[in-house]
């Protein structure tokens, strides 16, 4: 049976190192759980910034108001996806 994950091998300064071994201990979490969750933030947080410079430079561009909002997020999310194609 094929693995469903990656091991991915990473280094990080002791401060930083304790402090995760510290959210472990009081979440009672593994390392990977929570560098998993970590990460899968990470990017929807760098998701949601592209969104927001999308919206912004579309608005100036067009010079369109509020009410326009829903149709640039179907604009954006079908431009990154035929990206990511």
């Amino acid at each position: 049976m094929a693995r469903t994950s990656r091991t991915i091998t990473f280094s990080l300064p002791p401060e930083l190192a304790d402090r995760v071994d510290e959210i472990l201990k009081q979440e009672g979490r593994t390392r990977s759980a929570l560098l998993r969750t970590a990460l899968l933030r990470y990017i929807e947080e760098c998701e949601w910034r592209q969104l927001l410079q999308y919206g912004e430079r579309r608005t100036r561009e067009k010079g369109i108001g509020p009410e326009d909002v829903g149709l640039l997020v179907e604009e954006f999310r079908a431009e990154t996806a035929a990206s990511r194609s």
